[in-house]
Parts: structure tokens; sequence; C-alpha cells
């Protein structure tokens, strides 16, 4: 699923497989149409009209929470955490994704990752999040992608701890290279980890 991963910068990735799986587009170039559009929660770097917009076609669904959803309007599935769903045949999964000592992303919000199943190959995308217990019950992930920045989500230290629980196949590293994180963060996961590592070039 590696090779089909392309990072679009900050948090934003997309997936090129039976279908094209966009994850919280934001400051992305005009790319090729999206069949999915996941979007994890609220904040602008993660939600962002305009770029949802360079992407979608009339066919494109928007995967994403009640808040989102408000406001997007449009073709759109719900979900909340914990839900499992599956959209244009691609099964997704909704795992929380919160701060557990920092305010900017708490559990009562209801924001989430996601695990995507395509191919069958497990993905998983964190969202803003901490090291949480949830994180335990993810099962066979071939691909996880971890935020490392810090300050609103787990700095790269607790990104390599998390990635212990989780064992994926390979981790990524996001969430650096702009508003918070540099590629020392990128670098200081990998090596704090140990396990296998794949650090991105961003994409547009």
């Amino acid at each position: 699923m590696l090779d089909k991963l392309t990072w679009l910068g900050h948090a934003s990735f997309r997936i090129d497989g039976q279908k094209r799986v966009y994850i919280d587009p934001w400051k992305i170039s005009a790319g090729p149409a999206a069949d999915l559009v996941l979007v994890s929660h609220s904040h602008y770097d993660h939600y962002s009209q305009e770029d949802i917009d360079k992407i979608s076609g009339p066919n494109t669904v928007l995967v994403t929470v009640k808040e989102v959803a408000d406001k997007a309007g449009g073709n759109v599935e719900i979900v909340e955490p914990g839900d499992t769903t599956e959209v244009l045949g691609i099964k997704i999964e909704a795992p929380p994704a919160y701060n557990i000592s920092k305010q900017f992303h708490p559990k009562a919000n209801g924001w989430i990752g996601f695990v995507v199943e395509m191919g069958g190959k497990r993905l998983y995308y964190a969202g803003d999040t901490d090291i949480v217990p949830e994180m335990r019950d993810l099962l066979n992930i071939d691909v996880a992608l971890l935020p490392v920045g810090g300050t609103y989500t787990m700095n790269a230290n607790e990104a390599a701890e998390a990635a212990k629980i989780i064992k994926p196949g390979v981790a990524v590293p996001y969430h650096w290279g702009d508003i918070v994180g540099s590629a020392n963060d990128a670098q200081r996961f990998a090596r704090m980890y140990g396990g296998k590592v794949e650090i991105l070039k961003a994409v547009g």
C-alpha cells in the first residue's frame, strides 16, 4: 500500500488504489478527482472546503464527523468514534483521536482517525491525537500514519511509543514541516521507534 500512498504535506495524504482516497486535504494543488475524501475533524488544517472542492467530482463521497458534515453538505456519510462502514466497496473504521494531556482535541468532541482497508491492506491514519488506549485495539495494520510534531499531537518520542503498540508493517510520520514539527522530528521518530519507517517527501 505504501507504493500507492502520496504525502501531500502536513496531515494530507492521497491513496491511489481500487479507489482514490484523500485524507484531510489542505493546501494541496488540484489533483486527480477523489472517489472518497476522509476528514478527521473540523480544525482548518484538516477540514478545508476549498481544498475538498479542488479534488471533488459529482460522485465524490465525503466521510467525516457530523460537525464537518453539517458545514460541508453534499454527498456525505457521517461516522462517529468506533464506527465501521463501507463506502464504494472500501471498508473504513473510525478509531477515536483525542488529546489526554492537552486541551486542543478533547475526547468529548468525538473526533476521529481512520483505518482504510483496500486491496487486502490496512492503513491507519491517526488524526490529531495523543497515545490513547484505543490504539491497542488496532489490529493487522500494514501502514500507520502517525503525527510527530508535538504541541497539538504526539511528539516524536510519543509517536514512537504508539508505533510500538500498533506494530505496523511500516510507519510514516506526518504533522511536520508546516505549522509545527520539522524534519528533525520525523528523523527522531525513526530512531526512537526502531521499526520500519518511511519518511516521505511532500508532493503538492
